[in-house]
This record gives structure tokens, sequence and C-alpha cells, in this order.
């Protein structure tokens, strides 16, 4: 009896401090005490977690990059591809607005005969300016047919095969065009130059000529009709002693971007070479 005593006090004593450690703990008095005991459990499990964490990264990481550089690869390649359809696009927009000018051009002058031509090339030589179009003999292109474009005159035909022609640019030395001004009574000759400059010639002293006069082509000699807008002036050199006046023109038409043009087909031009006196043997 006094063995089995003392076993059911130790087995009350433990019941109640184990009471009493659930209500110390409800009551919130074991806090900090278990947060001390839980803390190196803690750190274990931290350490775990971040080894772990490294070490999958470690074998996944690889597979990841691969995939997203393929994808990115893939992305670049259609970026190229919409980058290369928005250029082709934008071309044939520019070219659909030109040949719309042009059409504009040909139906504000209903008198004249039009044969439209794309520029296929340009003459490599730096002293001479001429262009290349797709039209030829084969189309009714001759020799001497004047080319504008909706901004004004280009030039003319120089030499003719069956599906191409060449164009003999105004800013050619060896051009000349017989020219009037727009707003005082006077007319001059326009004659290219190797650097590609336009100038006026001949222009009489007493001709009050001033910066931004338009000059458009007389008719006179023959080679081009009369009103087709050439340039306008934009500096004036006068001497005193000098018979004539001579003048920069800036040409209406921009040379260096020029992708489509327009044959007069029905002018004729006049041939004055006969006229013309040459030297004797």
């Amino acid at each position: 009896m006094k063995s089995k005593f003392p076993r059911t006090l130790l087995g009350i004593t433990i019941a109640l401090l184990i009471i009493g450690v659930i209500l110390l703990a409800l009551a919130g008095y074991l806090q900090p005490a278990f947060g001390v005991a839980i803390r190196p459990v803690v750190s274990i499990q931290e350490w775990f977690s971040t080894r772990f964490t490294a070490i999958y990264e470690l074998l996944t990481v690889p597979r990841d990059v691969t995939t997203l550089r393929a994808r990115n690869a893939e992305l670049e390649n259609e970026v190229s591809q919409l980058q290369a359809q928005v250029i082709e696009q934008q071309q044939q927009l520019n070219e659909a607005e030109v040949l719309y000018a042009l059409l504009d051009f040909a139906r504000d002058r209903p008198a004249n005969q039009y044969v439209a031509a794309s520029v296929i090339g340009r003459d490599p030589s730096p002293f001479l300016h001429y262009l290349i179009i797709d039209h030829g003999s084969d189309d009714g292109i001759i020799h001497g047919m004047p080319v504008v474009t909706q901004q004004g005159l280009v030039g003319v035909v120089d030499a003719v095969t069956a599906g191409a022609a060449r164009v003999q640019l105004i800013t050619d030395p060896s051009s000349y065009v017989n020219v009037y001004f727009q707003s005082i009574e006077g007319e001059a000759q326009l004659v290219g130059s190797l650097t590609g400059d336009v100038t006026l010639d001949m222009i009489p002293q007493e001709l009050n000529l001033s910066e931004g006069e338009i000059v458009l082509t007389s008719g006179l000699g023959g080679s081009f009709p009369e009103n087709i807008l050439v340039g306008q002036v934009v500096s004036v050199q006068s001497q005193e002693n000098d018979l004539f006046q001579t003048a920069l023109v800036q040409p209406a038409v921009d040379f260096n971007t020029l992708t489509a043009v327009l044959i007069i087909r029905n002018f004729q031009p006049v041939d004055t070479s006969p006229l013309i006196p040459t030297a004797n043997p």
C-alpha cells in the first residue's frame, strides 16, 4: 500500500504540472520560453530550406535559361519580320502617293498625253546628270519628249531603246531651257552645271529680278511646252559693267528622290539644229 500511494501522488503531481503548464501556455506566460526553445529548430529549418532552394535552382535554372534564350530568339525573328513588313508597306504607300500625285497632275492638264515611267537607274558619272526610266520606243517614247513630275520640270528624253530611255536633267551641264518670270515681264535662259547647280543667264540688267521669283518654261525654242514650273530664284548676281545679270535657281523637283516621272507624249519638239550656224572647216 505504501508503494502504491507515492505512485498515485506522483501521477497526480505530474497531471497538475501538465495542467498548470497548459494553463500558463493558454494565458501566454510561456510564449517567451517557447520562442527561445523553438528558435534553434527554426534556424535548422531555414538552413535546410536555403540549401534545398540553391540545389533546386542549380538543377532547373540552366534549362529555364535555354528555354528563355530560344523564346527570345523566336521573338527577335518575329520583330525582324514585322519591321521588314512595315518597311515594305511604307515603300508601297510612298509609291502610291507619288502615283496619285502624278495622276492628279495629269488630270489638271488634260491637253497633254502622258506616259508614266519608273526611275530604274542614274548615271554614275558625277559630271553628268541623267536618269534611266523603264519605258522606251515600244511605249511610244521618242527623243526630245519633255519629262515632268507633279512638282515641275525634270528634263528631256535624250536617248531611247525599245524598253528604256535616258532622261537628261535640267541640272546637266549641257542642258538649257528658255524660261520667263511669273510676276515680272522678262525672259532668260536656264542652264545646268557640273556641280548640279542651276543658274539663269542672259537676264537684262534693267530687269528688277529679286529672290523668290518663280521661274517657268517660256516655250521659246520649241524644246519644252510653256508654263511648266522650273523653280525659284534664290540669289541674284549683278555687276554694274556687265551686260546681263545672273541668278541661282532652286529647282522645284528634288532629283535625288525621284522614283516616277511623266513623259509628255503628244509634244513635238522643234528641231532647230539646221538653223544653228556651224563653223567652216
